[in-house]
């Protein structure tokens, strides 16, 4: 986990790459994949290292951050597939909440590679609606830590799963539900409108 002290900046990193991966994550998809690969890295490596001083807690935040924007970006396809099958674990999660209990793991398994497949063969609304949705929800971490939430604040300094399983979210707070929903979904109308754009002024420039 990370110090206290530096609980901030990664509260502002947070919010910001949410809003970068929310509101333009097909159009800078490389810069969001290095970004959360970073994250992801880094959050992974401080977990493993445990309780340490400061300056190796930082070490092994860059060094795992690096590790892991060098990975995201090498691997695009990968990127686009990951994304595919955490989208698809995602809906397995919200479907078997309705019935109650967890979804196993054969199924999960399976949902994740249909997801990640699926994903390969429609990569530009895999994109726009994976980017929206995990953007939306990293910036609405970013922000309540920011604000003192104490929850949101353990998941920034990497010592709660909570920042990665959005599922679980903050004790009687179930707007933040809703309000991850409804962010994603401004995100996701905001990127088509956006590609939709792009595309019609590059069909425009060949005519």
């Amino acid at each position: 986990m990370l110090p206290a002290a530096y609980v901030t900046p990664v509260a502002v990193v947070l919010a910001a790459g949410g809003l970068l991966a929310c509101f333009a994550g097909y159009r800078v998809f490389r810069l969001v994949l290095g970004l959360f690969g970073f994250i992801l890295g880094s959050f992974v490596t401080t977990s493993m290292v445990g309780a340490a001083s400061v300056w190796t807690l930082m070490l092994a935040a860059l060094v795992g951050g690096l590790v892991g924007a060098m990975l995201m970006i090498g691997a695009y396809f990968i990127g686009v597939g990951l994304v595919g099958a955490l989208l698809a674990a995602l809906g397995i999660n919200l479907l078997w909440r309705v019935f109650g209990g967890e979804p196993p793991t054969l199924v999960l398994v399976v949902g994740c590679v249909l997801g990640a497949l699926g994903a390969l063969s429609i990569v530009r609304y895999v994109v726009i609606f994976g980017t929206a949705i995990i953007g939306s929800w990293t910036m609405i971490v970013g922000v309540l830590a920011l604000a003192g939430n104490a929850s949101a604040i353990r998941a920034a300094s990497a010592r709660d799963i909570w920042v990665f399983y959005p599922l679980d979210p903050l004790p009687s707070h179930w707007w933040v539900t809703g309000a991850w929903f409804g962010l994603a979904l401004v995100g996701v109308v905001f990127q088509l409108a956006q590609s939709k754009g792009k595309k019609k002024a590059a069909t425009a420039k060949t005519k």
